[in-house]
């Protein structure tokens, strides 16, 4: 039998031994762990709304009316009334015929590529895809292809020299990169060869868009077949879980086929309330997309000055990639003792040598906190 602890003391030296904080504090641009308080900005709360009143209060709310717990899955009795109508609002929101909620978006990923593939399909995803499609497709047994980085000519080739293409899955705005996937030209390539097209847009749904509605809206691409939609409610809308949304006949496969949505307890009511709140929130407070652009652009005209070299990233999500698993381990340090939290990236999560520091923007920030972050960057001695 392995020996754990060679292994943990091997990751250890190979400084990819991961740790966690313990908050004392709601997310927020400061929080507090221990004693200390620190300025973060690692956080994917990109709106700000993870403690807004309106939605802790609707919290509160929906657990008065409807309890703690959902009690069963959606399809035995615990579907509420909370959950149906956050499905109505949100295909709405991103303007589909249906939607349909998960419990986390890795579920959401694997009920989907599962119910629509099986071990003699082929499911063609992007070599950055988040670890939750990549594992959709092997628990589907399905003939995986990776193709390059939102490399869409490579992906038409490989598409035209493969029998039964069922699904291509791309992150939409890509979670260590910030970068955004060609969402209209790969739309197209499913159309041509028979496909779907699945975008993971947890980092995109409620960010981009003059609306919010993510990145289709962004790209001016319409969320109709071949095309399909998986959006968190953990990230922008600040709460917990999934929905995949598209037309009336997938969302029907999906209560008809998904596992991860047959065979699980549904969220609790109060949390779909909860989010409830904060998408009428998303919908009404433009100046929280506003904001987060005014202090990407802030702190990327700034880290250029500093000498950096910066991905061409236009999100809430900016990179600062610096190698070696322990350069990025010793940049978060740094910061650390200047009171600012940004986790070091490190492989797995991320390829070997792209180790960095993923610097994520809250509507919450003020220019003043992008100053602090960049006079702390100034003396690290990273650039």
């Amino acid at each position: 039998m392995k020996n754990l602890e060679d292994g943990l003391n091997r990751r250890r030296a190979e400084n990819l031994y991961r740790e966690r904080l313990v908050l004392e504090s709601p997310q927020g641009a400061e929080i507090h762990v221990g004693e200390e308080t620190l300025l973060s900005f690692c956080s994917n709360d990109y709106l700000g709304l993870a403690n807004h009143p309106r939605v802790v209060a609707a919290f509160r709310e929906g657990a008065d009316r409807y309890g703690v717990g959902a009690g069963a899955s959606h399809l035995v009795n615990g579907h509420s009334r909370a959950h149906h109508a956050l499905e109505e609002e949100l295909a709405d929101f991103v303007g589909a015929q249906r939607a349909l909620l998960f419990s986390t978006g890795y579920m959401a990923n694997l009920g989907v590529v599962g119910a629509l593939t099986d071990r003699h399909d082929a499911v063609f995803e992007d070599r950055l895809n988040h670890a939750s499609l990549i594992d959709a497709a092997r628990l589907a047994r399905a003939k995986v292809t990776r193709f390059p980085h939102v490399d869409v000519d490579r992906l038409g080739s490989l598409l035209t020299h493969t029998a039964r293409p069922r699904l291509i899955t791309t992150d939409a705005v890509f979670s260590m990169d910030g970068d955004i996937a060609p969402l209209v030209e790969l739309a197209a390539l499913a159309d041509k060869h028979g496909a779907r097209l699945m975008a993971d847009d947890a980092h995109g749904f409620g960010v981009l868009g003059q609306g919010g509605r993510g990145t289709f809206e962004h790209l001016g691409a319409p969320l109709v077949p071949p095309a399909i939609l998986m959006g968190t409610l953990g990230k922008a809308l600040g709460v917990f879980g999934a929905f995949v949304a598209g037309e009336e006949a997938l969302i029907e496969t999906l209560i008809q086929r998904a596992r991860t949505y047959i065979y699980t307890t549904a969220l609790p009511p109060a949390v779909a309330e909860a989010v409830r709140a904060s998408l009428k929130l998303a919908r009404e407070e433009h100046w929280r997309r506003e904001r987060l652009r005014m202090l990407v652009e802030h702190f990327r005209d700034g880290a250029r000055n500093l000498g950096f070299v910066l991905t061409p990233s236009s999100t809430p999500i900016q990179p600062l990639i610096l190698g070696s698993a322990e350069a990025s381990l010793s940049a978060s340090r740094h910061l650390r003792t200047h009171g600012i939290l940004v986790t070091a990236i490190r492989p797995p999560t991320v390829p070997e040598g792209s180790a960095r520091l993923r610097i994520t923007f809250s509507a919450t920030h003020e220019a003043s906190h992008v100053d602090r972050l960049l006079e702390a960057l100034s003396t690290a001695k990273i650039a």
